[in-house]
């Protein structure tokens, strides 16, 4: 059984799974883009040239090079530097910086913040950080988009054959988080089948 020492030693060494795995996360992640279900509903109706950060982009495909092919002004941050050297072979024309999202400052406002199968290897209070800063970063009107865990808590998976970190907040209190943020509609669907179990936060109507 894993301890609360053991657990916090996997979440620190999260970032570096994705430095070492990087090459292999790049050539294995899925490509089929079945994220465009929830990809759809983020981008419906923004304007060509729309600002879209992908927040934990790591390679930049397929997210961040299927929001370029679409029209938007991507911008991706990963904690990850070998992650973002692969992001700016595979997706030339987006930005890509080195960012640990938890130390995520300003990097402008946005249309549309999206964070897929990224935001839930935070801490429950890193996540409760950074949430109020990230809907400062949705502009009126924006909307904003990530999986997050179905549940309050913590869990382990894996990338390359070593362990991640996931945590998770309790569904009502990312409702709360986001509403106090100023979006107006916030929904969460948990384990959604057209996702592979996703559970997805999609938070809309930005005051």
């Amino acid at each position: 059984m894993t301890g609360d020492t053991d657990i916090e030693e996997l979440r620190m060494g999260t970032i570096g799974v994705y430095e070492r795995q990087a090459t292999h996360w790049d050539q294995t992640r899925d490509q089929s883009l079945y994220e465009r279900v929830w990809l759809d509903r983020l981008t419906e109706g923004l304007p060509a040239g729309a600002a879209a950060l992908d927040l934990g982009c790591g390679a930049g495909r397929p997210i961040a090079a299927h929001l370029v092919a679409s029209g938007f002004d991507v911008t991706g941050v990963d904690a990850s530097a070998p992650m973002i050297e692969l992001a700016r072979q595979n997706v030339p024309t987006a930005r890509f910086r080195v960012v640990d999202m938890r130390s995520l400052d300003q990097e402008g406002i946005f249309d549309a913040i999206v964070s897929w199968d990224a935001f839930f290897h935070l801490s429950p209070e890193d996540q409760r950080d950074l949430l109020p800063k990230l809907a400062d970063m949705v502009k009126p009107n924006g909307r904003l988009m990530m999986t997050v865990g179905p549940a309050e808590g913590t869990a382990l998976g894996t990338v390359g054959g070593e362990t991640v970190y996931h945590g998770s907040l309790d569904p009502s209190e990312y409702e709360r988080l986001l509403k106090a943020g100023g979006f107006g509609h916030v929904e969460l669907h948990l384990e959604d089948a057209r996702v592979k179990g996703r559970s997805v936060l999609f938070a809309a109507e930005k005051a």
